[in-house]
């Protein structure tokens, strides 16, 4: 309560004074909670996805899945159980940057083409989804303050404002490396349905091709095999050809 002096001026008592100032004093933050905080805080998360990265390179360099393509799949795995395996770490290793073109042409070799489309498929919407999920908890804060420059504002804003249409001309076009994508779309504000979505789509016709290939990998005259392979070629050239006619839109302005 305020007490009045004999000039008629309202005052504070003493200890209504002390315990104003006790609550404007902030408590000490604990030793756990500012530890709490360093450890979520973005350069931390960030820190933490390039270790989960660099973890998945090297597990891959140790464990060496392209000799899949010489080896075979493993005896004891085989049928429904061989097909899911291989779609799971179809889409692990894709986090750890292995072309997919190489898990494409043995999921073909190792399974044939029905399941082998199956399997690929799954693996790189998994890969997909999963990069996605790493690069948006533990990157996009870090990252976005860093879109400097009008070729990565320009890639930010397109999967921004378009997420499904500009992802799925990624996906078509086969220059732009997977995890790339990937990650680029993490960072962007895309939804992940629609880049899920997109994805899918926009993978089948490489996909189908790769996998095609690998099935009819012995039979290297048969008309399948070659259509497959022209699948192949013919988009990469035309997207060659694409980039090197737009190469003047990709240079910084001065």
């Amino acid at each position: 309560m305020l007490d009045a002096n004999r000039s008629g001026t309202a005052t504070v008592p003493p200890r209504a004074a002390a315990e104003e100032l006790t609550l404007a004093v902030p408590a000490p933050i604990g030793f756990g909670a500012r530890c709490t905080r360093v450890l979520l805080s973005p350069w931390s998360r960030l820190s933490l996805l390039v270790a989960l990265l660099a973890a998945a390179g090297a597990s891959v360099l140790l464990f060496e899945p392209q000799k899949l393509m010489t080896q075979g799949w493993p005896p004891h795995v085989a049928g429904t159980t061989a097909v899911v395996v291989f779609a799971v770490a179809y889409g692990l290793i894709t986090v750890a940057f292995v072309p997919r073109p190489i898990l494409n042409l043995a999921a073909g070799a190792l399974f044939g083409s029905a399941p082998g489309m199956g399997a690929a498929m799954a693996g790189t919407v998994l890969g997909a989804w999963i990069s996605f999920v790493l690069g948006r908890m533990l990157g996009q804060e870090a990252l976005r303050p860093l879109l400097r420059g009008r070729l990565l504002k320009a890639a930010d804003s397109q999967f921004s404002r378009h997420g499904f249409r500009s992802m799925l001309a990624v996906r078509l076009f086969p220059g732009v490396p997977f995890w790339a994508a990937n990650y680029a779309a993490a960072v962007s504000r895309m939804r992940c349905t629609p880049f899920l979505v997109a994805t899918a789509l926009g993978s089948i016709p490489n996909v189908a091709a790769y996998v095609v290939a690998g099935a009819r990998a012995s039979t290297p005259t048969s008309p399948v095999f070659l259509i497959s392979v022209a699948a192949i070629v013919i988009p990469a050239v035309a997207g060659a050809v694409v980039a090197w006619r737009k190469r003047h839109h990709l240079r910084p302005q001065r």
